[in-house]
């Protein structure tokens, strides 16, 4: 890989981390907007967008020979309806998290997104971990597991966030899709539930009723603030190194935590302070012991 691709791949990946750190900010615009509105509005603009896109860059050949692979096979189909599914439950999660004042609970949920999805890929895929990052994976949990008795409350949000992800990357996995056409057919498969939502809830307004222009305008663009950032990631995996990626992904689970104590004023007490190391700790950890084993498959091969 050339230097310069690498140096656009870093911009791109930047960029798609960048945005979505800050993507609490939006839905905190909307939070006086029921969260089943706003998930069934991401999801419905969100094919809009992508249906535009996929004209636009002249792919709708390939995107329609695409749904024709993946409809004829049941296997491929049943991964990737579940993982919309997944997905859009990650996705009204998150935008209720935000809107109910657990930005730093979704930040904590994808500082350990990283490290279920590898679980996961070891359960699921047969992947196989190296001591050290399995010590990381117990670090992380005493961190969560200090954090609900000390401070109280289960960290559900976090949880279910990383989980859901972490699921959904295992059925991407499976599904074997391109990036783009996969978010195409995921958002495809669930626009009928979402309009059906909105049709069964609000009637024929959609859920613009009562809603201020300024929130409709960012009702109408949530499905570019989902692609967007997707699609710059999509770049940035093919043309950056995966160890690049790994430490660029916690930049928007820092800048979540950041807004949520700065912006909104969210409690980050000392129980918070501890998971959150025990949390850092294992990540370092993690991709240190990530980084040797790529080291020793470069000198091998």
């Amino acid at each position: 890989m050339s230097s310069s691709k690498g140096n656009i791949g870093i911009i791109y990946g930047l960029s798609a981390y960048l945005l979505w750190g800050f993507l609490p900010i939006y839905w905190k615009f909307l939070e006086g907007v029921d969260a089943g509105a706003v998930l069934a509005h991401r999801i419905i603009w969100s094919f809009v967008f992508m249906l535009l896109f996929i004209l636009i860059t002249k792919q709708w050949t390939l995107f329609m020979e695409q749904c024709k692979a993946i409809f004829s096979n049941k296997k491929v189909l049943l991964s990737i309806t579940v993982a919309s599914l997944v997905i859009s439950l990650n996705w009204l999660i998150f935008i209720w998290a935000v809107q109910n004042d657990y930005v730093v609970q979704s930040s904590l949920g994808y500082y350990i997104n990283p490290l279920i999805s590898v679980l996961f890929a070891m359960v699921f895929l047969g992947e196989r971990l190296a001591n050290l990052q399995i010590f990381s994976f117990v670090l992380a949990g005493i961190g969560v597991v200090y954090l609900t008795i000390d401070y109280g409350v289960f960290p559900w949000v976090s949880l279910l966030l990383a989980i859901s992800f972490a699921v959904y990357g295992v059925l991407k996995k499976i599904a074997n899709v391109n990036a783009v056409h996969g978010l195409a057919i995921e958002t495809l498969i669930v626009t009928p539930i979402a309009l059906g939502y909105l049709l069964f809830t609000y009637g024929g307004n959609l859920g613009f009723s009562g809603v201020s222009p300024a929130e409709v305008t960012l009702l109408t663009f949530s499905g570019v603030a989902t692609a967007i950032p997707l699609l710059l990631f999509g770049l940035a995996v093919v043309t950056m190194p995966l160890s690049v990626i790994g430490f660029l992904q916690y930049i928007a689970p820092t800048l979540m935590l950041l807004i949520g104590v700065f912006l909104y004023g969210e409690a980050f007490t000392s129980a918070h302070a501890i998971t959150f190391a025990f949390i850092w700790i294992s990540l370092v950890l993690y991709m240190y012991s990530s980084l040797q084993a790529q080291r020793k498959q470069q000198v091998n091969s």
